[in-house]
């Protein structure tokens, strides 16, 4: 299972950190990812990170802006967004595509 966390309303230029709670598997040994959706279109990658926590891929929209971290002794994935901005805004979820999970998300918005 995962649970997300952490998301509200912030103006650009704001911060935010996401929490994923992960329980039911070997969170330790898998690698995981933060996904976005914007109503009507499809899922965007936001970042990954291996299960040792010391390898990171961030897509180019948010690189330099959003930092993904881990912490295996907690069972918990983290996403610190900075410098938000308005196109940012979008559900966001925690995922294990190896083992073909997600969680329901948690609503990120930046506006003015």
């Amino acid at each position: 299972q995962l649970v997300e966390s952490g998301g509200g309303m912030v103006q650009p230029g704001g911060s935010l950190r996401l929490s994923c709670k992960a329980s039911g598997f070997a969170f330790s040994s898998t690698d995981m990812s933060w996904v976005r959706r914007v109503p009507g279109k499809g899922p965007e990658w936001v970042s990954r990170i291996k299960a040792g926590g010391a390898t990171t891929y961030t897509a180019e929209s948010v690189k330099g802006r959003f930092t993904i971290s881990r912490d295996n002794a907690k069972n918990t994935l983290y996403l610190q967004m900075d410098s938000l901005k308005p196109e940012d805004t979008a559900l966001y979820y925690c995922s294990s595509e190896a083992l073909g999970i997600s969680g329901r998300g948690t609503q990120v918005t930046v506006s003015s």
